[in-house]
Formats: structure tokens, C-alpha cells, sequence
């Protein structure tokens, strides 16, 4: 339970009402200048400079100079809900400013792997690029950058993952960056950008700025026409799950307003399919719904095919492809469920150690996120998932779980061990051989002994204060819904609701696996709290119909039959 509000907070406050300072201030906001910084963001004030990030006046030297001479570029993006979105924020620009002689090239998660590969590179080579530009990506490329140079290409870099560190017996962390022409990545040393936690697409979105800032009237661009790409950059900002604080707050706020009215018509055929309303989006939408879909383009097929939905603006292609995205999402549901199933079967007499390593050679690998970061859920544990799908070796995910930076623990492995590693503090991805991958658990557990963190992130509910059925108000949800969006650093506020009787319970969904809780305040209302993909025994207590529980829950706006209901979503029942 949050601490109580001290009397200087509450003075500093005192412009708000009891329910909003609690909220405020359990989220470490203290100040009155804080809170409005907090509750309304302002793009003119809130988006940093984009000149801030180290090399930027570089990058657009060597952009508009390509632009002036016709030189052929390749837009090069990852396969995910980041990379892809950056993608069409780049390609936006182009289409925008007249530049045809570019092309976007998006790698098959399967054939060609994370990152950058030789074999496209010597393609883009044949085919007369001289300069290409990465998304979301190439940071770890070190040999692959070399090589693209050593063909006469000329590569910039915007990424957000952490650059190689290799151990220095003399200096520890040695960092270690390929050897681009200009790399655009506020994680690198030297970088004082204010703030270091964009996502992929977000860098691309402060590449446009930095090159609408310097050239935008001259190619006939009105001023303030990249706010148009928030709804990419919004998108990956939420589907990458950065922290949605400082200036990634301010991009997901406007991301979301944009996304409302985007004319974009693949982006508006699935919403249709998925029967969300576009005027009402909001980030649940888009990290549960749209994402997705987004990333069962690569996980299961080809994820040119969701760049193409995000960017076309041809109806009937739209049409085509957002109906090919929601198939395969579906089918990727299906994928999931059995792996899982395989799962709890082998963890079911494992000794759970430090770290642990579970995999396959059966499971496709675009698919081992999911299953890790659900084992992390339950196990509370570092967790290596482990598959294959083509090539000579074996291909896996990792997810944190808040002990441990999980690139840290990669590289504190033997030297050589793997492959390849890359990724986040809390995420990562790794390719290693079929000969080492019986000695990964134990590597990983003399690794992480050398790299765990003292203290470890707060596991568990945060909850905000206690409130009774009564409480759950229109009032009370805009006070919420001001807070929004939420996400990573920014969590739905979460509420205690003790003793509260079960009126109704019920299963519902197509295979009756979610369930729905009815309750009734003081003055009979009914008050319904929905949990998805739960059943009565799935809580820290299991429930029975009439029972008197202590519910913690967040209070939300449904609007799913298009009649506007106020309800609570369970977080658990204990």
C-alpha cells in the first residue's frame, strides 16, 4: 500500500482534488509544476531538441546530400512492432518530400535472422545503394557494418539498444560500436541527450525532426507535419514497452490522439476487424490488439507484409492484408497455447534454480518472447527460451526479472559461448550452436551470480489506496484517465476493494476462459470486474459463488457493445 501523503505534498497540491494528489503523489509526483508537466503534456515543450542526440547534425549532412545527389538508399528496419512502425515513419518522409530512388527493406525473422546480414547487404550493393539507414537496429553489427563499408555503402545507425560492452582486464566494460558512418543511438558513451529511453521508432521520429527542422521549407514541408508520424512512433513507443515517462510520455499521449483519426487505411480495416473503435483507442488497444498483429507478421510469415499494411495507401491492398495479419494472429494464439502446454508439462518436475533455460528444437523462435516473459510471471526468475526454425543453429529469447540486466548476463558468459546476443536491460535475444546449448543453464547460473544486482526491482502490486464499491464513479475514472497512458513506469492506478461480497460469477468467450464477477454497491448498483483469460482458481485465492474476497483491481471504460460501462479489470483476488 502506498505511503501516506506528507502535509508539504498536499500543500503543493492542494489544486487538486483528495483522489488525484494520492494518485499524483504515489507516483512520485510532488510539485505542482511536476503534476502539470505530468497531466498535460505540450509537444512544443515536452520534445527535447533533436540536434540533443550525439551525431545527429551529421546524419542529416549526409542524408540531404544523398537526397541532392539521387543516391539510392535502403530504409533497413527490424521485424517487430518497433522497427516496422519506424520503418513507415521513414517512409513517410520520403514520400512526403518527393524523393523516389528508396526503398524499404524489412529481413524475414526466420531466413536472415535479427539485424543486419551479408547476404542483403551484397544485394544492396549490386543494386547501386550507397547509403543505408537502420532502424531499431545494427548496434551489435559490427562485422556486418564493415562489410557493408568496405562495398562502398555508407551506413547510419539509429537504434536505442545497448551497444556491445566487452570485459577490458584493465577497464572493465569496454564498449564496442561498428564502425558506421554516423551512429544515432543515445545509449552510446558520450551522449547527452536528456533522454535515453526512446524506442526504436522514437529515434526515427527525431531523425525526421532533426531533417524537417533543417531542410523542411525548402522541400516544401509545412511546419509542424511530422506530429502526422506520432501515431507510428506512439504505436512502438507503447508496443515496445519503454517506460512511458519525460518525453516518451509526450509521444505516446499525442501517438494515441493521432492514431484516433489517422488516415491511414490499413491501420483502419484491422481496427475494424479487430471491432475497435479508432476514436477511442487507447494504449490497451494497442499493446494487447494492434501489436499483436503487427508482430504475427514475423513470427509466423513474412513482416514485410504488416510494413506494407501500415504504410499503403491503396484500400483494397489494406483490405487484403489486415484480414492476412488477423489470420495469422489467430494462428500464432494456437502456437502459444500448445507450446505453453509442453512447458508446464516439463517444468512440472524441474528444480527451478537461478536462471532458467527451457527449449525445443520443435518451437519457432519468433514465438519464445511470449513463453518467456510468462514463465518469468510465474517463476520469478531470469528466463532463456530456446527453439529453431531453419539454419545450423538454435535461436532464443530472454526476459529479466528485475534482478538482472539481461545483456549483461549474456556477455558476462564465456567468451565465444554465444553466437549472438542483443537486446534491453530486461529483454534480449541470442543465437547459440546445437553443441553448446547443454551447457547454456550452467554458464548462465556461474554468469549470473558475477552480474545480479543487489537489490532487486519491487515484484508484486503496487496498490494505491483502499476505495469501496461506491467509489467506482465517472468521477473517479477521469481522474485516472488524466494519468494515462499507461504502461512501464507509468502503471494503472490499482485499487484494494476489502470484503466485498460476489454477487454473480460466470465464464464467458468463446471457449469460456475469462471470467466475470458481479458486485453491488451500497445503493444496489452492479458493479462487473472482469478477469481475461482467468478462471475462479487462477488467484491467490481461489473463489466460490457468494464468497466475501478482497479484490485488487484498476477501474476502466469499457465500451465493447458501444454502450459506455464502467467496470473493474482484477489484477488478483486474495
Amino acid at each position: 500500500m502506498a505511503e501516506p501523503i506528507s502535509l508539504h505534498v498536499a500543500d503543493e497540491l492542494k489544486q487538486y482534488d483528495d483522489f488525484t494528489r494520492m494518485l499524483l503523489a504515489n507516483r512520485g509526483i510532488k510539485t505542482s509544476e511536476e503534476a502539470e508537466k505530468f497531466l498535460n503534456p505540450d509537444y512544443k515543450r515536452d520534445i527535447h531538441d533533436p540536434f540533443l542526440i550525439l551525431n545527429m547534425g551529421r546524419a542529416v549532412e549526409r542524408i540531404t546530400a544523398a537526397i541532392e545527389a539521387e543516391e539510392k538508399i535502403v530504409v533497413y528496419g527490424d521485424y517487430d512492432c518497433d522497427g516496422i512502425p519506424g520503418s513507415v515513419v521513414l517512409h513517410d518522409f520520403f514520400k512526403k518530400i518527393g524523393y523516389k530512388n528508396f526503398s524499404n527493406y524489412i529481413p524475414h525473422r526466420h531466413k536472415e535472422g535479427y539485424g543486419l546480414n551479408n547476404g542483403a547487404i551484397e544485394s544492396f550493393s549490386k543494386g547501386g545503394v550507397t547509403l543505408l539507414i537502420t532502424v531499431d537496429l545494427a548496434i551489435t553489427n559490427v562485422d556486418e557494418i564493415a562489410y557493408a563499408q568496405s562495398l562502398g555503402i555508407d551506413v547510419i545507425i539509429t537504434d536505442h539498444h545497448l551497444p556491445i560492452r566487452a570485459i577490458n582486464g584493465h577497464s572493465g566494460l569496454e564498449e564496442i560500436l561498428p564502425p558506421a558512418y554516423v551512429i544515432i543511438n543515445s545509449k552510446q558513451t558520450g551522449d547527452t541527450y536528456p533522454d535515453k529511453m526512446l524506442c526504436g521508432a522514437g529515434v526515427a521520429f527525431k531523425l525526421v525532426q532533426a531533417l524537417l527542422k533543417t531542410k523542411g521549407k525548402e522541400w516544401g514541408v509545412p511546419e509542424g507535419w511530422e506530429k502526422w508520424l506520432l501515431d507510428m512512433a506512439g504505436l512502438s513507443t507503447i508496443a515496445d514497452m519503454v517506460p512511458l515517462v519525460n518525453e516518451n510520455r509526450t509521444i505516446a499521449h499525442f501517438g494515441l490522439k493521432v492514431l484516433r483519426k489517422s488516415p491511414r487505411p490499413g491501420l483502419q480495416k484491422l481496427l475494424r476487424k479487430m471491432r475497435v473503435d479508432q476514436r477511442n483507442i487507447t494504449e490497451d488497444d494497442v499493446a494487447f490488439m494492434i501489436a499483436p498483429r503487427i508482430n504475427a507478421a514475423s513470427r509466423m510469415d513474412i513482416p514485410l507484409e504488416a510494413f506494407r499494411l501500415l504504410s499503403t495507401d491503396n484500400e483494397v491492398l489494406a483490405d487484403e492484408l489486415s484480414d492476412h495479419l488477423h489470420k495469422l494472429n489467430d494462428n500464432r494464439k494456437e502456437m502459444v497455447i500448445s507450446m505453453a502446454a509442453e512447458i508446464k508439462r516439463k517444468m512440472k518436475n524441474r528444480e527451478i534454480k537461478d536462471v532458467i533455460v527451457i527449449g525445443n528444437p520443435g518451437w519457432r523462435p519468433g514465438l519464445l518472447g511470449i513463453l518467456a516473459g510468462n514463465l518469468v510471471e510465474e517463476y520469478g526468475r531470469p528466463v532463456f527460451v530456446w527453439g529453431k526454425e531453419g539454419g545450423e543453429y538454435l535461436k532464443g529469447s530472454c526476459r529479466s526479472d528485475g534482478t538482472v540486466n539481461m545483456v549483461e548476463l549474456m556477455t558476462a558468459v564465456s567468451e565465444d559461448f554465444f553466437l549472438d546476443v542483443g537486446g534491453h536491460e530486461f529483454s534480449g535475444g541470442f543465437s547459440i550452436s546445437y553443441e553448446k546449448i547443454h551447457f547454456l543453464e550452467e554458464e548462465l547460473l556461474k554468469a549470473h551470480k558475477k552480474v545480479k544486482k543487489a537489490t532487486a526491482l519491487p515484484t508484486g502490486e503496487m496498490i494505491d489506496c483502499s476505495l469501496s464499491l461506491d467509489d467506482v464513479t465517472y468521477k473517479n475514472y477521469r481522474a485516472i484517465e488524466k494519468l494515462s497512458p499507461f504502461g512501464v513506469g507509468n502503471p494503472k492506478p490499482t485499487f484494494l476493494f476489502s470484503g466485498v461480497e460476489i454477487a454473480e460469477m460466470k465464464k464467458f468467450g468463446k471457449e469460456k476462459n475469462h471470467l466475470e464477477l458481479m458486485f453491488k454497491n451500497s445503493h444496489g448498483e452492479k458493479i462487473p470486474a472482469i478477469g481475461f483469460f482467468m478462471g475462479p482458481k487462477d488467484y491467490k485465492m481461489s473463489i466460490e459463488p457468494d464468497a466475501v474476497i478482497n479484490l485488487i483491481a484498476t477501474i476502466e471504460l469499457s465500451i465493447f457493445k458501444r454502450t459506455p460501462e464502467l467496470r473493474l479489470r482484477i489484477v488478483d483476488i486474495i
